[in-house]
């Protein structure tokens, strides 16, 4: 079973929040907060699988408290739940680390089946959020941009692990073991000078690397 700890400052939707998870066997909410204040006493007193973050916080707002998580335990997976679809905050949340992110409007349908994307190493994100995401990708090429030296099979698997595929699944789409995968996305890492697949996908985006 995975533990869940979450920060949501809203007492209605953070019942409704624990009530959701708590129904599903696989998961069983150890931590439910407020705001992030004493996120760091929190995180080490419940020491969760996942951590479900609201955005807009009293006080330490959720893209602060990404970071917060990932200095304590980097194997902490972080779930954005937010109202908030705007480039910049998905840009601040994905380099401070965080593993996924989901639209509060789509919370009825897509919450458990991204507490166990994100539990399996995937980055499950809302629609709305994967089509910016493509759009980021689509636009025309900078010039001017640095050449990392990414391949053109890097570049697809970069793009997958972008859209939300885990390991797994992106073996699976490319036909190749999840050894070979982890072997291309390790390589990647070191070419873009990042230690993660979420800060990878942060610089990804943020300098449009993708042809």
């Amino acid at each position: 079973m995975k533990t869940v700890s979450i920060y949501e400052d809203n007492d209605q939707l953070r019942s409704l929040l624990e009530l959701l998870i708590n129904s599903a066997n696989e998961f069983s909410v150890v931590g439910s907060y407020s705001n992030g204040q004493k996120i760091v006493e929190q995180i080490r007193h419940d020491w969760p699988n996942i951590v479900l973050m609201d955005i807009d916080m009293p006080g330490r707002n959720g893209i602060e408290c990404v970071q917060q998580v990932k200095e304590i335990n980097v194997q902490i997976r972080v779930l954005m739940h937010t109202v908030f679809a705007d480039d910049d905050r998905l840009f601040a949340c994905l380099s401070n680390g965080a593993d996924g992110y989901l639209l509060k409007k789509d919370t009825g349908t897509h919450l458990l089946t991204a507490l166990h994307d994100v539990a399996e190493g995937g980055g499950p994100m809302s629609p709305e959020i994967a089509r910016r995401v493509l759009q980021t990708f689509q636009k025309p090429q900078n010039p001017k941009r640095q050449d990392y030296g990414i391949t053109e099979r890097e570049q697809e698997l970069l793009q997958l692990l972008t859209l939300g595929y885990t390991y797994r699944m992106i073996a699976i789409q490319c036909n190749i073991s999840v050894e070979t995968v982890r072997r291309h996305l390790k390589n990647i890492y070191q070419k873009l000078h990042v230690q993660c697949g979420t800060e990878a996908v942060a610089k990804a985006l943020r300098e449009n690397l993708m042809h």
